[in-house]
């Protein structure tokens, strides 16, 4: 079993308990030290002293468990409100707002797009173009495994 597996299944019901969902369990090297980062979110978000009352909860949870062997940092995260869309979870929470999408290959000559997403599934999502590599209102349906980045779009005012 991985490791991020592992971490997930000692730490997923203690951090329910806390109002949150467990989003994603990474671990990696960082500038030669092990982090192991647990991104969780809410429906009215995450704040800072959100993300210490979770390490604080999960901290003696993984010192049983033990599912890591070298000596690492523990860092809990929100997901971020650019994280990008992977999983059927992100793209359920994004329904109806506007995203940006990168492709690895272009689609009518364009490998960037923007628009509220519509519709989803296992295997691709609609879009209804909002002008940035379409007219707008166009829709257009991408295979999920030819989007290189999938995120919400942020406007910033």
């Amino acid at each position: 079993m991985k490791i991020t597996e592992a971490v997930d299944r000692a730490v997923r019901a203690t951090v329910e308990a806390q109002g949150f969902e467990l989003d994603e369990v990474e671990y990696q090297k960082e500038h030669g030290n092990w982090v192991l980062t647990l991104y969780i979110d809410a429906p009215g978000g995450v704040s800072l002293d959100d993300c210490e009352r979770v390490s604080r909860a999960v901290d003696p949870v993984l010192d049983e468990a033990d599912p890591i062997p070298e000596a690492y940092y523990l860092s809990v995260s929100s997901i971020g409100i650019d994280r990008p869309l992977k999983k059927d979870k992100d793209f359920s929470r994004n329904l109806g707002n506007k995203l940006d999408v990168k492709l690895y290959a272009p689609i009518k000559k364009k490998k960037e797009f923007m628009g509220t997403l519509l519709a989803f599934d296992a295997e691709t999502f609609t879009l209804s173009l909002a002008g940035k590599g379409g007219a707008a209102g166009e829709m257009l349906t991408i295979a999920r495994k030819d989007a290189a980045l999938v995120r919400p779009h942020i406007e910033f005012e």
